[in-house]
């Protein structure tokens, strides 16, 4: 599986580019969808799982914009998209997200995602004039190859990953994951 794989896997599911376009229609720079909106369409179909809607607590909306939008008023446009399409939204502008992890400010959304906790968590997927984008700072192949492991820039570590995937459910409803640790 490679990257355009992964596009066609998104492009074919209505749900995910409706998701997809309001997105785009909020015109934020620098902004993707990531997390398990893009982690967990591909697990579920490399374990046989396919035409599901994507599995997802959440969509993960991140931009960047120095200027742009602090905390509060991105949960508040998250509350007001979730009102109007039913659909859990988190909006985070990555400009003040890494005060989170006491690490210095982030560069980019790019920079950002390289630093979220899996190397499969911190990829991204935009929608702009009806082509999609993946923005993969560590590479799809742990992502395809069914690896866990924590992002080299991630500050909490293996433990905090596995945490993360026992609270999850990850190794429960994705049982061919492998976990490693270099």
């Amino acid at each position: 599986m490679n990257e355009q794989d992964i596009l066609d896997l998104i492009k074919k599911d209505e749900w995910m580019m409706k998701v997809l376009k309001i997105a785009e229609d909020l015109d934020f720079p620098d902004w993707v969808i990531g997390a398990g909106f893009i982690r967990n369409k591909v697990w579920d179909h490399l374990h046989g799982f396919s035409n599901l809607k994507v599995d997802t607590n959440d969509i993960d909306l991140v931009y960047y914009n120095l200027k742009g939008n602090d905390q509060k008023t991105d949960e508040e446009l998250s509350q007001r998209l979730r009102k109007q399409t039913g659909i859990d939204w988190e909006i985070v502008n990555e400009a003040y997200a890494h005060k989170w992890n006491n690490l210095p400010p982030y560069k980019s959304t790019e920079d950002a995602l390289s630093q979220w906790p899996e190397t499969v968590t911190g990829i991204g997927v935009r929608l702009e004039n009806g082509e999609l984008t993946l923005l993969a700072p560590h590479g799809i192949n742990d992502l395809v190859d069914l690896i866990v492991r924590p992002s080299p820039n991630f500050p909490g570590g293996l433990e905090k990953v596995k945490e993360r995937a026992k609270k999850k459910g990850w190794f429960e409803k994705w049982p061919k994951l492998k976990f490693i640790t270099d």
